[in-house]
């Protein structure tokens, strides 16, 4: 590793240690979309039916769309703060590339409001009576699609980061982009339960995880520089 190298991955590791440090210590970020998933899943059986038969054919949904909208809901903190307080100008006029510092945010991120639902979904899996048997799937799936979730929602903070109420504007340009990532999860579990093989759609999403890593922290990096300039 040459200079060069080593110090765009210093750079990396104090961006992504930053972003955990401040995340430890606005504990809303992290109770907060765990939380959402948790009270979203558990009110399904109360509003479509308590039935266990019908409320196993329906989980797979239930998990992936209460973990993309806890997803959405986390988001708006990705940039925010930065922007607020000044220091998103200062990773723009860095000598570092931008793609990487990008990068170790939406890791971090991933870290503080993904992970914590993909480590709780066997639980509530078992609260809405999703089949034993796919309760693996669902891990692997969730803990591959998260991530693709956070940094395709992250281009659209990026370009609504400097808009005062920029709700509606940011689930409008990241609820389409989350789509397939949202329909190969859930099918990946409905079809696995019935006997489908599951290294087609590890594959798919595997493929969606390295797109979203290469592609969605240069675009977020380009409209961060359309934002704030």
């Amino acid at each position: 590793m040459n200079l060069k190298q080593a110090s765009i991955f210093q750079a990396f590791v104090v961006t992504l240690k930053r972003d955990l440090l401040i995340a430890y210590k606005r504990k809303n970020d992290i109770v907060n979309p765990f939380m959402f998933f948790l009270i979203t899943s558990s009110l399904f059986p109360i509003g479509i039916s308590p039935d266990p038969s019908r409320l196993g054919e329906i989980a797979a949904g239930v998990l992936w769309i209460s973990a993309l909208l806890a997803s959405l809901l986390a988001m708006d903190n990705l940039y925010r703060a930065d922007f607020e307080d000044g220091s998103l100008e200062q990773l723009l006029v860095s000598p570092h590339p931008l793609y990487f510092l990008v990068l170790a945010k939406n890791i971090g991120h991933w870290l503080v409001s993904g992970l914590p639902v993909v480590l709780i979904s066997p639980l509530i899996a078992y609260m809405i009576n999703l089949p034993q048997e796919s309760y693996s799937v669902l891990f692997f799936t969730l803990l591959i699609g998260t991530p693709i979730l956070s940094l395709v929602g992250s281009i659209g903070v990026a370009l609504t980061v400097g808009l005062g109420s920029r709700g509606l504007i940011l689930a409008m340009i990241s609820l389409p982009m989350s789509v397939p990532v949202l329909i190969a999860g859930t099918l990946a579990i409905q079809e696995t339960a019935n006997g489908a093989p599951l290294a087609g759609y590890l594959a798919i999403m595997g493929a969606m995880l390295l797109g979203s890593i290469t592609l969605a922290p240069l675009a977020s990096a380009l409209a961060l520089r359309i934002s704030v300039n």
